[in-house]
């Protein structure tokens, strides 16, 4: 009976051994999936990080091309501006009795027909000719 007890009890720790040693190997197997998950964890929030970093940039970035815009538009708004009475001023210049004169004799002289430098004038022919009987 001490046999029989002895072997059941040596079978007992055969398998309680085999039993630790499966239980072992799954940990190590548990315990390398569980530093992998570590690891991509890791990587994971490394690029969260890079682009929080990024996104941060960007938007400063778009708030100084925002800053630039508003400046240059009001730029663009002075030089218009400016722009519009340079015209008007031109348009009166252009539109003036002494440059109409000017452009009929300059005109005449160069041996333009009374008729283009009264279309070129917005004058009629007979006005283009009082002034060009008044210059002789």
């Amino acid at each position: 009976m001490t046999i029989f007890l002895l072997i059941f009890f040596s079978i007992t720790e055969i398998i309680l051994l085999i039993a630790i040693i499966f239980f072992f190997l799954r940990l190590k197997k548990s315990e390398s999936l569980l530093n992998q998950l570590q690891s991509k964890q890791e990587e994971f929030i490394n690029k969260l990080h890079f682009n929080a970093q990024l996104e941060n940039e960007i938007v400063s970035t778009f708030e100084q091309r925002q800053l630039e815009l508003a400046q240059l538009d009001l730029l663009l708004d002075n030089k218009t501006k400016k722009l519009k009475k340079i015209l008007a001023q031109a348009d009166e210049f252009a539109h003036s009795p002494q440059f109409l004169r000017q452009i009929i004799i300059t005109g005449h002289k160069e041996g333009k027909p009374v008729s283009r430098l009264a279309k070129a004038t917005g004058l009629s022919t007979e006005e283009v000719e009082l002034i060009l009987d008044q210059y002789n």
